[in-house]
């Protein structure tokens, strides 16, 4: 790896699911549906761990964490952790993330602060090198019809020291 700034930007996606519990940032958010998928299914730090992998051209979530048992219903700030480690043993260390989760329902400001806090310790830096948003899928496709959820995010990483 070269010491040049990288950037990467990550998004996944899952079906809503009554079966599950709606957990987002760490955070387990009060909704009659959750996200349906092999591990929490936390599409917002899913989206992260997948733009930290693409800023290091390491692939993808999956590459890392396949759907084996080791990795069954795990929290996904577990895997974050793991990415970071990642990211240090290559030399890298974060510099900001920007992310949105795209959703109808239900509203997420009131649990903000706790994703933001909760994906701040998992990479070890402050609450304001992570940001946090949320909107609305407006009617349009399956988030806006209310079938799915889905997060976007943008890392930076600078080399250590630099």
């Amino acid at each position: 790896m070269t010491g040049d700034p990288r950037i990467g930007i990550g998004y996944d996606i899952h079906p809503l699911s009554s079966e599950r519990k709606l957990i987002l940032g760490g955070v387990e958010i009060e909704s009659p549906l959750g996200l349906s998928g092999h591990s929490d299914a936390d599409a917002l730090v899913h989206a992260i761990c997948d733009a930290v992998l693409g800023a290091l051209s390491l692939g993808d979530l999956g590459e890392h964490f396949p759907e084996t048992d080791e990795f069954r219903d795990i929290s996904s700030l577990k895997l974050l952790r793991r990415v970071r480690t990642l990211m240090e043993d290559r030399g890298y260390r974060l510099g900001n993330v920007d992310s949105v989760i795209h959703a109808e329902a239900p509203k997420l400001a009131p649990y903000r602060d706790r994703m933001v806090g909760n994906i701040a310790k998992a990479l070890g830096v402050s609450s304001d090198d992570i940001s946090v948003k949320a909107t609305r899928g407006e009617g349009m496709g399956p988030v806006g019809e209310g079938r799915a959820m889905a997060a976007r995010a943008v890392v930076i990483l600078f080399p250590r020291g630099g």
